[in-house]
């Protein structure tokens, strides 16, 4: 194996460069990214980068020293259009066509969008660095603020804004916010702390316009009636695996592409990060995580595998791992947590907002989360997979 190719320059992207480096790989290794800045992080987009707390090269993952220290053939603003695996071959939107003899897809996530609204000035969704600092710069305007979607995303922008001192409205059609991702018992309390912060909660609403005037957003307009008065808007509602650029390759890409338990979708194709699509050994189904150790912890297995070929390698079975940083509350949990799980508060006080609570189902434990409680979250992470009744701390 001389030549491989990663398309997407983020976290998995990145780390599969350097992972395969580690590993002893000397040949020519491509990075392709669509975005012009050197690789960052995504997690402060919505959080310090948004606040102003950090400048964009605090985001950098990685010393531009660093960077050069693994012999990249970077391609930065360079989108991929196309993959032809028997060819081995991937095309770029310049017309370049880079060979390969393994290749890792690391594309990411795109956001969705609603139908209506996005011609209008001040609607904005929160993707890339360009993004948060172009809703930045809006942001310092002092504007009246509602974002759709109470999911992490739209938690942690709401968050950010009223902590600069925004009118704020939070919009989502669950009847908690983070209810997809953590149930209606936690989603409960992060209501409770947003309207302890002086955000206004719209929930189980849907949102049936955009309305604007000069070309510029007005209003949000929900399904009980409800006009929102807004001068920025922001749509979080959710993702979609960037994919589009492997259509009609051969590759299988429902919800992402679909992988097997060592993450390869079609021989020297292997693939890491928010965009893979595997077997979980937990359920016996397959998942797709969008959590940002799993770029990480994916993109080394990946590269990994692919070294080894189809012989060799494991199989990547993690322990999921993801938290969410909103106001003064770190949250953070283990495996899965279910929104039809039951849920036991095993330690602390959620009264007072720290405590450890565990997700069972049908009598197994699945998932651990903390609220403000990092160190007891952890006693707690070998207990994901056992059936044993675990004593109230």
């Amino acid at each position: 194996m001389d030549r491989i190719v990663l398309v997407g320059a983020s976290a998995a992207g990145l780390t599969a460069a350097d992972a395969l480096r580690r590993e002893g790989f000397t040949g020519s290794l491509t990075l392709v990214g669509e975005e012009l800045w050197t690789p960052y992080d995504r997690p402060p987009l919505s959080k310090q980068v948004l606040a102003g707390d950090w400048e964009p090269e605090r985001a950098v993952l990685r010393r531009e020293a660093d960077i050069r220290g693994l012999d990249l053939d970077l391609r930065l603003g360079c989108r991929a259009t196309g993959l032809d695996p028997a060819a081995r071959t991937v095309t770029l939107a310049d017309g370049d066509r880079l060979h390969y003899d393994g290749l890792i897809v690391a594309t990411g996530l795109r956001p969705r969008r609603l139908p209506f609204g996005h011609d209008l000035a001040g609607v904005h969704v929160l993707r890339t660095l360009d993004d948060a600092l172009t809703l930045r710069t809006q942001l310092c305007a002092g504007p009246r603020v509602v974002v759709i979607g109470a999911g992490f995303l739209g938690s942690e922008i709401a968050a950010t804004a009223r902590g600069l001192g925004l009118d704020v409205a939070l919009v989502d059609t669950e009847p908690t916010p983070l209810a997809r991702q953590v149930g209606t018992w936690v989603g409960g309390l992060v209501a409770d702390l947003h309207r302890d912060h002086g955000v206004r909660l719209h929930l189980g609403r849907g949102v049936t316009g955009v309305t604007g005037a000069s070309g510029r957003v007005t209003a949000v307009e929900l399904d009980d009636g409800t006009r929102l008065p807004a001068d920025v808007v922001v749509v979080a509602i959710g993702s979609v695996p960037a994919v589009d650029w492997l259509a009609g390759s051969g590759l299988s890409l429902e919800d992402g592409v679909r992988c097997d338990s060592h993450c390869r979708a079609a021989p020297g194709v292997y693939a890491a990060g928010d965009v893979a699509n595997w077997p979980d050994p937990v359920t016996g189904g397959r998942v797709r995580l969008e959590q940002r150790l799993n770029a990480t912890e994916q993109a080394r297995a990946a590269a990994r595998n692919l070294l080894a070929g189809p012989a060799g390698g494991v199989p990547y079975e993690p322990v999921p791992f993801g938290w969410t940083d909103q106001y003064d509350a770190k949250i953070q949990f283990h495996g899965r947590c279910p929104a039809d799980a039951r849920v036991e508060c095993v330690e602390g006080d959620p009264g007072a907002r720290k405590f450890v609570a565990l997700y069972r189902v049908d009598g197994r434990v699945v998932g651990a989360l903390g609220w403000n409680s990092a160190r007891a979250l952890r006693t707690y992470r070998g207990r994901i997979g056992t059936t044993e009744p675990v004593a109230a701390g």
